[in-house]
């Protein structure tokens, strides 16, 4: 059996979780958006900010949202990875707060795969896998469908033909 050592995982998600960040992070700022247009539109005689004001928000607003839709999902594709061994899974994530993280396959208790609804749009999939450590459960993201599917099933085997207790 292997032996887990800190490294990076070898293989990316899926290359449509930047197009899905992009969109969630869109989606996000279009609230923001809004919410502005409709301060300016009923604040239009100017008595709590002048309209300048009021449009020098949203530049700047939509400055921020351009920006973080384009960087960041890229920026994200280039540090989320992932893998799974017959001794271990795993994963490094993040764009700001990186983190690195080891789940040896004896400690696993359980594999759980999940897809909310913008997801599923764009054929990703979500794999949780828990065990018995304090730091929580380790969550590869942005996995095409398939993909998920058979590392959950990869995972469930292995963790059955582990010994150990998961504890």
């Amino acid at each position: 059996m292997d032996t887990p050592t800190l490294r990076s995982p070898q293989h990316r998600v899926s290359r449509a979780a930047v197009w899905y960040w992009a969109a969630r992070a869109a989606l996000g700022w279009l609230v923001i958006l809004a919410a502005q247009v409709a301060w300016l539109v009923a604040d239009s005689d100017g008595k709590a900010l002048p309209v300048t004001a009021h449009v020098a928000a949203l530049v700047v607003t939509a400055v921020a949202a351009v920006a973080h839709v384009t960087i960041m999902p890229q920026w994200r594709y280039r540090v989320h990875r992932w893998e799974a061994t017959s001794a271990a899974v795993f994963t490094q994530s993040g764009w700001f707060k990186q983190e690195w993280r080891i789940a040896p396959v004896s400690r696993i208790q359980t594999v759980d795969s999940e897809r909310g609804p913008l997801e599923q749009i764009f054929r990703l999939a979500n794999v949780t896998v828990t065990t018995a450590s304090a730091a929580g459960p380790i969550k590869v993201s942005g996995l095409d469908r398939d993909t998920a599917q058979r590392l959950v099933a990869e995972l469930t085997a292995t963790a059955q033909a582990t010994a150990g207790d998961a504890t």
